[in-house]
């Protein structure tokens, strides 16, 4: 890392109270302006954690219940598959460092998370994973990308954080993985910079506000109708946006956390059928990698693409 770097790419770029300046060539302002760069975890050193984890995934004790065993060249095949799929979107793709004792840093939506104005480095609440936040900090620094706040109040984590259009974001909370008062730390940060946020608490067997909420272009969102609290729909819908519905069942197969790759194109998942078809029918060009061996620990592509850059919306 060079000095220059260090120097220009600061650990707290936020300014109090509002107007932080934004990157020119860093930032995200919609989860669906063409995507340009990403952000993945290399998946070398992933493996699923055993029973001393599961308390941490319900998807994780499914399929520990039902059998399931990791299968590491399988998954490096997946994610392989899915960075394909990216590249052949256009999409510039960037690692983090892989660290045999943080096997699940292949989520990396959950370790940071791309505002306007620079990346928000955020606080995990599995044990098993509070080390992600130096991968996070070292990538950004030695990139040049400024980092525009730490969170310091409490759990929050990256899928909670849901920018649906140009000054509106959706934070979601748990009490576990994203806690109240950390998820009003960020979103008061939104706020000073004069953007509308809506809360959404939600329950810790749902994880984070992105298995339920994920826009699929300008005024479109695939929506969990089913576990997605109605103030929340209502506001979707009087800021025009049509929603797709997804049943209970593929949300919680995690067929709802997908990425919007811009150009009414989309990367889902094999499993996710049903609405793989219903964007079909819209016009999508849907990717769709198979991605088993990290839908059974938990996590979607959504949950493993923390998008750098986008076109503004």
């Amino acid at each position: 890392m060079t000095d220059a770097a260090l120097a220009s790419a600061p650990l707290r770029a936020r300014v109090e109270g509002g107007g932080t300046p934004a990157p020119r060539e860093w930032g995200v302002d919609s989860e669906y302006g063409l995507l340009r760069d990403v952000l993945l975890g290399d998946p070398a050193a992933f493996r699923w954690l055993g029973a001393e984890n599961a308390q941490y995934s319900a998807l994780v004790r499914q399929a520990l219940r039902e059998g399931h065993r990791f299968d590491r060249e399988l998954a490096l095949r997946q994610h392989g598959e899915m960075v394909d799929a990216l590249r052949r979107a256009g999409v510039a793709v960037h690692l983090l460092a892989a660290a045999d004792d943080l096997a699940y840093g292949v989520f990396a939506r959950d370790s940071s998370v791309m505002t306007p104005f620079g990346a928000i480095v955020t606080q995990l609440a599995n044990p098993r994973r509070r080390g992600e936040y130096a991968s996070a900090l070292r990538f950004y620094l030695a990139h040049d990308i400024p980092v525009y706040e730490l969170v310091s109040a409490g759990n929050f984590e990256g899928g909670d954080f849901n920018p649906i259009e140009p000054g509106a974001v959706l934070i979601g909370y748990t009490g576990l993985r994203g806690e109240e008062r950390a998820a009003r730390q960020v979103g008061g940060w939104m706020e000073a910079e004069g953007i509308e946020v809506v809360y959404a608490p939600i329950d810790e067997f749902y994880v984070h506000i992105d298995l339920m909420v994920c826009m699929l272009a300008e005024k479109l969102a695939a929506v969990c109708l089913d576990t997605t609290e109605p103030d929340v729909v209502d506001w979707l819908r009087e800021r025009g946006i049509e929603i797709v519905p997804v049943s209970f069942r593929d949300t919680m197969g995690l067929g709802c956390n997908v990425v919007a790759l811009g150009d009414d194109r989309v990367i889902s998942v094999a499993q996710s059928a049903e609405l793989n078809s219903k964007l079909g029918a819209l016009g999508f060009e849907v990717f769709d990698p198979d991605m088993s061996q990290f839908l059974l620990a938990g996590g979607g592509v959504h949950c493993m693409c923390q998008a750098l850059r986008r076109d503004p919306a």
